[in-house]
Parts: structure tokens; C-alpha cells; sequence
């Protein structure tokens, strides 16, 4: 059992490594978007088959994450970001070695698992710094996610276009182990909330099978057809399963995830714009790469390279750093609420400004910058109002949960701008491509989806922060006793 008291550490070392740590699983997501065209060769299979080498990863890390976050809840944040190396080390290993699908696959499914680890690592946070550091650290810590996306692509384009592609996969394994040196050394041992509770396999069972019926639908929905009996079985799947587990879970003592908890308003409305927003920010991922890598006979297209495609588009995340700091600030001042409500905006007027900048480079860099400086804010201040909202015994397993909704929200987000694109498409040069109009339509899309995401922040109940609480005591008349 671990700690049950709070360590003596160094916050600039914990913070570093746990956001290094988050940045490296989150690579894991882009690390095989340079590779996606050349999968079918590489691997002797078709181009359908080859799309599994990402919804294994997907698929994966969505099944994980509300297990190992309620198993840190259990045992130990620490213990089990470590443990979550593990299979991130040894999916490196076998997707460097693969030479067929089935081993990549699996590798890629090992490696999804990995993604545990950032709301492992800012549950853990709360549990190891002051209050008056957490704010700055939870927003950075919860910002990698979108760092290590952004930062991933021209890193692996660069590697993929003058290396060979195994290189990608040994040196995410070095940075895996190296990871977890730096945890065993640098992040101490994190309390036990809930030391005699029991793990619910049950509601593990029932949240994997229920999860995975719906991310593949929604995911494979495209290629399999949306009217298909394989598609509508597995939508009939999801809502059968998740229903006998949402009865389950409100029914044993000791749950995979506290629905009660999870029904609280400020818990309900931050997860629900947490899928709105997990939307607004993949669809820009989406597109702006297509849109940057398009010939540029087409009228719309930038005519970049891969590599200079990521190059334009890594310095938003930079600027979601940056900014996720800055938020740390507003939400310490103001409240994470309103930092959410500000991001969600944000991010709308990022895609609303792509009607007027699409037609250049340095045009849609603004526009990525302006929707990861969004992302930031947003990011940064879900982790605190669900950590606000949630006893110490849940911060895990609630972290991780919202980890969930928002890859629900962007796998909702691929099918949706998939559909769009493909539908408002046109031949050019004996290839389908999306029209200018299809693009358009996707951004605005996005566009809608933030301002959801801000309506629902609006109905989060309004917590004061402790300077308000402050601030209004020493405004507060002395009484007479």
C-alpha cells in the first residue's frame, strides 16, 4: 500500500516528468499519420485493414482509461502510471518488429493503453502539491494531450520521410522507458484514498464491451455503411450493454465509476461539454492538414509536404502551452468555469475566423493557433472542476472518465467530418477529393460544436474560488459579539 500522507516534493521535477510523460503517450496518437498512405504496402494488406493500426489505439486507450483510473484510485496513482509503461514500452517493441498487420495491430492496441497516464498523472498531482501550485500544473499536465499531437506530426513526418519507419516505433520505446526511469526516480508515492475497496470486473466488463461497440460503429461506421447490420448491431449492442451497466453500477457497493458522482451537475454539464469540445478540436486536425497538403491546382489546396505540414501546424502547440499557463492564472483568479467558458469561445472564434483565412498558409496557421490557444484554456480547467466536484477517493477514476468523453467526442468528430467530406467531394485528376464547400461545411461544424460546449459550461453551477471567498470575507461587516 502506498503513502496515506501527503510526501515532501519538488513540484518543478514532479510537474516536468508527469508532463513528459503525458506528451509521450499522446504521441502514440499521431506517431502513424505519416505513414497512413504507405500501411497498405508495408504491412501486405488492404487500405481498409490497414485503418485498424489507428482504431486499435483508439479503441484501446478508450477501454483502458476508466479501468487503470480506478485501479490508481485503488492502488495507487503512482503505481499504476508505471504499470501503464509497461505495455506502452512493449507496443513500441512489436510495432517496430511487425511485418504484417495482426503484430502491428496489437502493438498499436498496446501502445493506446498508454494514454492512462495523463489523467493518472493529474489525479496524482492533486494528491502531491499545495493547492497554490495545482491550478498551473493540472492545466499543463491536462494540455499535453494536445502538445504532444501537434508536436508528434512533423516529428514523425521528419523521421518517416528521411529514416526508415521502424525508427518511429524504437525510439517511442526509448522515450517510454525513459519515462518510466524518471517516474520510479522523480514522482513519489501517492496516497490511498480507498485502500478497501474492491475492483468492479463486472462494470469493466460491461464498460469495455459497450465502448467498443460504440467507438467501432461510430469509427467503421463509413466504410461498413451506416444502414448496415453490422453497423446497427453494434449501436442495438451499445445501448442494450450500456443500460444493464448503468443498472449494475448504481447497484454494487464498490463501482467502476460512481454514476451518483458522475450525475452531480458540475460533473454531468463538465463532461458533456467536454464531448462537444473534444469534437471542436479534432475536426481541426482533420482538416487543416488535408487543406495544407492539397495540390494547390485545386484552387483551395497549399500544395505542402507532409513535413512542412506539420511544421505549419506545430506552433499551436506551442501556443496551447503557453496559454494553458495563462489559464491556470484565470482559473486560480476567476474560477476554472469561467476559463472553460472563455476557451469554448475561443475555439468558435478560431473556426469562425477560418471563413475569411483559409486561402494561405501563414491564413490557416492564425486559425490553428487561434483553436489550440482555445483547446489550452479549455483543457486546463476540466481536470479542476472535476476534481473540484469529486471526493479524493474518486479523482482518479473521475479524471479518467472525462479522458473518455472527450475521445468520444473526437471519434464522433472523425465519422462526422468523414461523412461530410465524402459526401461534398469532386474528381480531380482521377481522385476523389473534398470540395472547398466540404471543408467550409466541416469548420463550421466545429464551429457549432465549441458553442455547445460553451452553452453547456454556462448551466457548470458557479463555484468561488478561494480569493473570492477571500476577498469577500474582508469586505464582510465585523459583528458586535
Amino acid at each position: 500500500m502506498e503513502n496515506s500522507t501527503q510526501p515532501d516534493v519538488r513540484a518543478g521535477g514532479l510537474v516536468g516528468v508527469l508532463a513528459f510523460a503525458g506528451i509521450v503517450a499522446a504521441l502514440m496518437q499521431t506517431i502513424v499519420v505519416p505513414l497512413i498512405a504507405d500501411l497498405p504496402k508495408l504491412l501486405n494488406t488492404t487500405a481498409s485493414n490497414a485503418s485498424w493500426v489507428i482504431t486499435a489505439t483508439l479503441l484501446a486507450g478508450a477501454v483502458a482509461t476508466p479501468i487503470s483510473g480506478r485501479l490508481g484510485d485503488l492502488y495507487g496513482k503512482r503505481k499504476m502510471i508505471l504499470i501503464c509503461s509497461i505495455p506502452l514500452i512493449a507496443g513500441s517493441v512489436v510495432a517496430a518488429m511487425a511485418s504484417s498487420l495482426l503484430p502491428m495491430v496489437i502493438g498499436r492496441g498496446l501502445q493506446g493503453i498508454g494514454v492512462g497516464m495523463i489523467p493518472l498523472g493529474i489525479s496524482a498531482l492533486r494528491d502531491l502539491l499545495p493547492p497554490e501550485k495545482l491550478h498551473s500544473a493540472i492545466a499543463l499536465m491536462s494540455s499535453s494531450m494536445g502538445i504532444g499531437g501537434a508536436l508528434g506530426l512533423p516529428m514523425a513526418a521528419a523521421v518517416a520521410e528521411h529514416t526508415n519507419w521502424r525508427v518511429l516505433f524504437w525510439g517511442s520505446a526509448v522515450l517510454s522507458v525513459i519515462i518510466a526511469v524518471l517516474i520510479w526516480f522523480f514522482v513519489p508515492a501517492t496516497p490511498v484514498h480507498n485502500s478497501g475497496g474492491r475492483f468492479d470486473f463486472i462494470g469493466a466488463l460491461g464498460l469495455g464491451v459497450g465502448l467498443i461497440s460504440l467507438l467501432l460503429a461510430v469509427s467503421k461506421g463509413a466504410d461498413w455503411g451506416w444502414g448496415s447490420g453490422t453497423t446497427v448491431g453494434l449501436f442495438a449492442t451499445t445501448v442494450i450493454v450500456l443500460a444493464a451497466w448503468g443498472w449494475w453500477e448504481l447497484r454494487t457497493d464498490d463501482p467502476l465509476v460512481d454514476l451518483r458522482i458522475t450525475a452531480r451537475p458540475q460533473v454531468l454539464f463538465t463532461n458533456a461539454a467536454s464531448v462537444a469540445v473534444g469534437f471542436a478540436m479534432y475536426a481541426q486536425a482533420l482538416i487543416l492538414p488535408q487543406l495544407l497538403q492539397l495540390p494547390a491546382a485545386t484552387g483551395y489546396g497549399m500544395g505542402q509536404s507532409m513535413l512542412a505540414m506539420g511544421l505549419w501546424m506545430a506552433p499551436g502547440g506551442f501556443v496551447m502551452m503557453a496559454v494553458s499557463i495563462a489559464g491556470a492564472k484565470l482559473s486560480a483568479a476567476r474560477g476554472p468555469k469561467v476559463t472553460l467558458l472563455l476557451g469554448t469561445l475561443v475555439i468558435a472564434l478560431g473556426y469562425g475566423s477560418s471563413m475569411l483565412l483559409m486561402g494561405s498558409t501563414w491564413g490557416l496557421l492564425i486559425v490553428s493557433c487561434i483553436c489550440n490557444a482555445g483547446i489550452g484554456l479549455a483543457y486546463g480547467s476540466m481536470p479542476a472542476l472535476i476534481m473540484g466536484a469529486v471526493p479524493p477517493s474518486a479523482t482518479a477514476s473521475a479524471n479518467s472518465f472525462n479522458t473518455l468523453m472527450r475521445s468520444v467526442g473526437t471519434s464522433i468528430s472523425a465519422a462526422v467530418v468523414g461523412v461530410v467530406l465524402a459526401q461534398m467531394s469532386m474528381d480531380f485528376a482521377g481522385h476523389t477529393l473534398p470540395t472547398e464547400a466540404g471543408f467550409r461545411t466541416g469548420l463550421l461544424i466545429a464551429c457549432g460544436a465549441a458553442l455547445i460546449a460553451g452553452a453547456l459550461t454556462l448551466l457548470i453551477p458557479a463555484r468561488k474560488t478561494a480569493a473570492q471567498k477571500e476577498k469577500t470575507a474582508e469586505s464582510a461587516p465585523l459583528t458586535k459579539v
